[in-house]
């Protein structure tokens, strides 16, 4: 294209963006989502918000290290700065290749993110992003340069800029101005510079190598030491206030060979393989783990079953129910906090909103657990990849130096599922089997999200990360550290790279380099609907690798059954009642007690039901011993009734009631014999219950009408909840629909906005709406109907929101004026009254 064909050079971030097609457009507003929220009325209203605080600083944040690397350089560069400035304060003298070959790529990015806008010979870096990134004194650039020579003279006396010139040995000059040229134009000379540092003291270089890569300020006394004076005296330090000196951002660039940043980091850090091994390990681990989610979430439930701990005041778990519920569950205290939060974040547990607030399992729940258990699995990953409550917090600080507890407030982070899905699309990146390095997870993280993690206190995003890997292990999304399949299917993604000659499997002691010389292209988190079609096909792999229920147990001689697997839904449920848990693992031994006989005969089984369901359900004989437990519970049980008096107890056998009054343990009931066969007592029944068991006895409950009360356990719900909400990170990205609407308005408003008009119709003030009487408005439409011209009229909705708009009339009457809008893109009618004013097109309006 010759010069003459190209099209003039943009004068504004505005025309920039005017200049782009439908398609950059697209991808500014897809990476920069909060710039369409609401939709701009046009172009310029978006290069506004593009360029403020909030926004600028959103995006910094989104750039990968050496974007971010490349923005830094342009606010020390000159605005506007060229590309071969820019790359040289990139690759340095030497021209490093990879810097030379990823800069493109840099630029581009930056530009698309509409914080660089220009051609290649007038880059300018956006007013905020320079003011953020430019160093000063008081926020230092990460470059660690300091002030130009121009900027660190300001103030200083025309004599003393003189005498700093003639020392350099640079003829005087009339003005400051000049002078301070020259001395800059000293110091950008290789050459020159190269003399005039050659016949520096070996003491002063060393005082310039200290500063050389920053900090660029320094502290000097009233009376310098020589090795100062000689280098204040050429200016190759500069005072800035009264005991304190900079290094001028020229002469640091001299001595750093052009460097803008002492590392440039243009490659990504390499995710890099501990171990790798065989994929049907690493399926067959993740499995194993999964199964043991489920029994942990299954768990959980069933001890909160009756209603869990209460609700603290603010909120939450208290620090001792998380304890009782780690003893419970035989885990952690931080992985009990992990297991509450990821039943809450799926829907099966919330307060049940009572008087005495409690937590507990929900309806969801009763639904979940009938569901195929790669189903019930597929809930719960799925509720932790979209969930921002970050478990890893339970038991820090917030803010105000209050505890954070476990499904309490002030557990959320935005970042959270980000970080998730791009950890396990990393472990994605890697040969099938591959196991990463954590710290070399971390480090490209790092890389790719600099600013979260530098420049606060605490790196959030490293947590989280360290997090992630952690929990998808607990949950059997990965197995021994890889990636399995139905994690992998989870996320979307393609089928893993076949690992190559260094990728042979090995033991978890080896650490194996898995090179990846070029950037892979990251996975996108999914929709809702993609991810639902993820998360199914997710199960559908995890399915046949879960062991199948089983329908029998063996039970033993000394009162224990052993089930050597996972048992199905009936049976588990009904040996649950029958007996306890004694042990968990590869199997679960549960232990017959009377206790837990006496459960059984409360929940309504006979004695021959338990008979026969141990002797349908057992692979061996029913011992004897055991049989001999179930018989003589049921011979006592519900020999004594209890019922309300307050409550009273009766027997048919006088001498059981004198046995208990003459019990010394009786003494708290306030015992007291109305018949010879009834005592009555000031304990209610349910006391009186719990203490004639505690003395030894069975009684049973009875009703008013004398007939046995079977008390079931029912388990408490609460009403119907909705899962949390995850707290978004920022404006969603938004869809086709809503980009191509978007484009089309803001194309329009633009259009609207920019149309030439005739001499004299223009409004006053640029960008105001026209103003003109309803009678004139009226005639210039009735006129523009038979000429069929367009016209650009102002526009209030009824929601009081002004806009501009041009229309080609096609009818009036009735107070309305039908038309084609062309910034609407389609046929409209509008009220005639909130029509602000209207003006002619020019001519040659396009």
């Amino acid at each position: 294209m010759s010069t003459e064909d190209r099209p003039p050079a943009p004068r504004s971030l505005a025309e920039a963006l005017r200049a782009r097609g439908d398609a950059a457009l697209g991808a500014l507003l897809r990476s920069r989502p909060d710039l369409i929220t609401p939709v701009p009325t046009d172009l310029t209203q978006l290069a506004t918000r593009a360029g403020t605080r909030a926004s600028v600083v959103r995006a910094l944040e989104r750039l990968d290290r050496f974007a971010l690397q490349t923005a830094e350089a342009l606010a020390v560069a000159g605005d506007p700065a060229t590309y071969g400035e820019l790359l040289g304060l990139m690759a340095g003298d030497d021209a490093d290749p990879a810097v030379v070959a990823a800069l493109p790529h840099a630029v581009g990015l930056l530009r698309e993110q509409a914080l660089v806008w220009g051609e290649d010979d007038r880059l300018r870096l956006v007013r905020t992003a320079r003011e953020l990134l430019a160093p000063s004194p008081q926020h230092p650039s990460p470059t660690g340069l300091g002030p130009t020579v121009q900027e660190a003279t300001a103030g200083m006396s025309p004599g003393r800029i003189q005498e700093i010139v003639t020392a350099a040995g640079l003829a005087s000059t009339h003005d400051s101005v000049s002078a301070v040229t020259a001395l800059a134009g000293l110091f950008t000379d290789r050459g020159r510079m190269t003399a005039l540092l050659a016949d520096a003291p070996a003491d002063s270089l060393d005082v310039l190598e200290r500063l050389v890569w920053g900090p660029p300020y320094g502290q000097v006394t009233h009376d310098p030491a020589p090795r100062l004076r000689w280098l204040l005296d050429r200016g190759l330090l500069l005072p800035t206030a009264p005991g304190t000196v900079v290094l001028p951002r020229e002469v640091a660039l001299h001595l750093r060979r052009g460097l803008a940043h002492r590392a440039p980091e243009p490659v990504p850090p390499v995710v890099e393989a501990a171990a790798v091994h065989r994929p049907q390990v690493v399926d067959s681990a993740a499995a194993g783990q999964a199964y043991t989610a489920l029994a942990t979430v299954e768990e959980l439930l069933k001890d909160w079953d009756e209603g869990g701990p209460a609700v603290l005041r603010a909120g939450g778990l208290s620090v001792r129910d998380l304890k009782r519920t780690a003893v419970a569950l035989d885990v952690s205290e931080p992985a009990a906090a992990f297991w509450v939060e990821l039943a809450y974040a799926a829907g099966l547990i919330a307060s049940d909103g009572e008087a005495d607030e409690r937590y507990a399992a929900t309806p969801a729940y009763d639904e979940w657990r009938e569901q195929p258990p790669a189903e019930r699995w597929s809930r719960l990953v799925t509720a932790w990849l979209a969930a921002t409550r970050t478990a890893g917090l339970v038991g820090g600080r917030d803010a105000k130096d209050r505890t954070l507890s476990a499904l309490g407030p002030g557990l959320d982070r935005s970042a959270a599922p980000e970080v998730r899905h791009r950890v396990l699309a990393l472990l994605a990146g890697l040969p099938e089997g591959a196991a990463p390095a954590a710290g070399s997870v971390l480090a490209r993280l790092r890389w790719e999200r600099p600013l979260r993690g530098d420049r606060r206190e605490d790196d959030l995003r490293g947590r989280l990360a360290e997090w992630a890997l952690s929990e998808a292990e607990l949950l059997g999304v990965t197995g021994r550290g890889a990636l399995s399949a139905q994690g992998r299917a989870l996320l979307g993604a393609p089928p893993a790279p076949a690992p190559g000659p260094e990728g042979e499997p090995s033991g978890p002691g080896d650490k194996l380099p898995v090179h990846h010389h070029h950037r892979p292209a990251p996975l996108a988190p999914l929709s809702p609907a993609e991810q639902a079609v993820a998360s199914a096909a997710a199960a559908r792999l995890l399915a046949p690798l879960l062991p199948e229920p089983l329908d029998h147990v063996l039970l033993q001689a000394d009162l224990t059954a052993v089930a050597p697997g996972p048992l199905r839904r009936p049976l588990a449920d009904m040996l649950g009642v029958l007996a306890d848990v004694e042990s968990k693992g590869g199997a679960t031994v549960y232990r017959f007690t009377p206790g837990s006989v006496r459960r059984a005969l409360d929940a309504g089984q006979a004695a021959s039901d338990v008979h026969a369901f141990l002797a349908a359900h057992s692979r061996t004989p029913v011992p004897q011993p055991l049989a001999y437990l179930i018989d003589d519970v049921a011979r006592r049980h519900g020999h004594l009734r209890v019922g309300a008096a307050s409550a009273y107890v009766r027997c048919d056998d006088e001498a059981v009631l004198n046995e208990i009054l003459a019990d010394k343990r009786a003494a708290g009931l306030g015992l007291r014999r109305l018949a010879p066969t009834v005592l009555a007592a000031q304990a209610d029944p349910a006391g009186l219950l719990e203490g004639l068991r505690a003395m030894g006895f069975a009684p049973a409950a009875e009703s008013a009408e004398g007939d046995v009360l079977i008390t079931r356990a029912l388990a408490h719900r609460t009403p119907p909840r909705a899962a949390p909400e995850p707290v978004p990170d920022g404006p969603p990205v938004p869809d086709d629909t809503l980009l191509t609407a978007a484009l089309r308005a803001i194309r329009a408003g633009d259009l609207a906005s920019t149309t030439p008009r005739k001499p004299g119709t223009a409004p006053a003030g640029n960008g105001e709406l026209p103003r003109t009487g309803a009678a004139e408005t009226l005639a210039t439409m009735q006129a523009a109907v038979l000429t069929g011209e367009a016209l650009w009229i102002g526009y209030v909705n009824a929601e009081g929101a002004a806009s501009q708009r041009v229309i080609a009339p096609v009818r009036v009457e009735g107070g309305f004026v039908t038309a084609y809008d062309h910034t609407a893109d389609e046929v409209r009618t509008y009220p005639l009254h909130r029509i602000t004013g209207v003006a002619e097109l020019a001519d040659d309006a396009g």
